[in-house]
């Protein structure tokens, strides 16, 4: 099965010059914990509740403060036209819940979520990819290193 049979196709996207206020309330608006991240056409980044709250306000940052600032730069993302297999394992390697999805024009068309993969495909992907996921640490941990 290809990616775009079990993505979220209806994506917002928030600027990195907005505040995390606004990404706060977008969130609430479409009931998601994450969001990509564009500029001028691009995917130049991804949000997530815990982005807002461990490296905003936990570190005294208001909600004026700009996506950039709390934002990951680092975006992993998967193509539509990929085998959702092959992505569920890349997930639990990258221990990453959520992808956002490009064409091969390398524009946004969706998110991937494990919920996706378990709702269209049963728990055996999402599995495996949570497995993986919940390992301690890794390179998204907001600690900087293995959790104890």
């Amino acid at each position: 099965m290809h990616v775009s049979e079990v993505m979220t196709r209806d994506v917002r996207v928030v600027s990195p010059h907005q505040t995390i206020q606004d990404a706060a309330k977008m969130m609430s608006d479409v009931d998601a914990g994450v969001l990509p991240v564009g500029e001028n056409d691009q995917l130049v980044g991804m949000i997530t509740d815990r982005d807002i709250a461990v490296r905003g306000i936990a570190q005294g940052k208001g909600p004026d403060t700009p996506v950039r600032e709390v934002m990951t730069a680092d975006v992993n993302y998967c193509f539509e036209d990929e085998d959702t297999d092959h992505v569920a394992r890349n997930m639990a390697d990258q221990q990453v819940r959520r992808l956002p999805v490009v064409n091969r024009d390398k524009r946004l068309v969706g998110i991937l979520s494990l919920g996706d993969l378990a709702v269209m495909q049963g728990s055996q992907p999402a599995g495996e990819a949570l497995a993986g996921i919940s390992q301690p640490g890794g390179a998204h941990s907001q600690m900087g290193g293995p959790r104890m």
